[in-house]
């Protein structure tokens, strides 16, 4: 019995170890974003190397924006052209680089994904930034324990993504599409990802 009472409790830990972590976000008081139709991903930067990694991580950001009643233009074909535009993520921090993908994809706001670190921890940030004044209307970051789940990257990781055929990426990747999140990996972020936009103001209520 004592056993089995060691066995429960070491479990808990662990999965209590494996779901840690903190989410937050913020948004433009007074805004109505009611008005704000289409939303565009527009880049996911930073310590993930893998593009079909990058990938998974916009569409998760699709699925949310779609949850609050928003229309997100596909990642791929945003990404794409604004590739063939030689729009660089650096120019979206600038009004002119702004203004330039904002004609390119015709959308009023556009969110912009980066991951400053990928290992035992995942850092997330992302903004949503209005592009006719430039200004962020709403921006969210977050962070998980990735302890004890198949680290992406590594010689196990690659090795069970050649047996089983990784997912590839191909949009502003420089030709290294990289392999897919594992499976943990995928629902750690999907989730991550899900805290940080639960409180992203919705356009199907007025609650803002």
């Amino acid at each position: 019995m004592k056993i089995v009472i060691n066995i429960l409790i070491i479990a808990i830990l662990f999965i209590g170890g494996c779901g840690s972590g903190r989410a937050e976000s913020h948004s433009r008081a007074g805004y109505n974003f009611s008005m704000l139709d289409s939303v565009a991903v527009v880049a996911v930067e930073g310590a993930l190397q893998s593009q079909a990694a990058r990938n998974q991580i916009a569409e998760y950001f699709e699925m949310e924006l779609l949850k609050k009643g928003y229309a997100p233009k596909e990642w791929s074909n945003v990404a794409a052209a604004l590739e063939e535009e030689e729009v660089q993520t650096e120019d979206l921090g600038t009004e002119a680089g702004l203004s330039k993908a904002a004609e390119i994809i015709n959308v009023p706001a556009i969110l912009i994904v980066n991951i400053p670190h990928f290992g035992d921890e995942i850092f997330i940030t992302a903004k949503m930034v209005d592009v006719a004044d430039g200004s962020v209307l709403w921006i969210g970051n977050g962070t998980s324990n990735t302890r004890g789940l198949l680290s992406f990257g590594s010689s196990s990781a690659r090795e069970e993504n050649e047996l089983f055929g990784g997912v590839p990426g191909g949009v502003m990747g420089g030709g290294a599409a990289g392999y897919a999140l594992s499976p943990q990996e995928a629902e750690k972020v999907q989730r991550l990802i899900r805290r940080m936009c639960n409180t992203l103001p919705s356009r199907l209520t007025t609650e803002w």
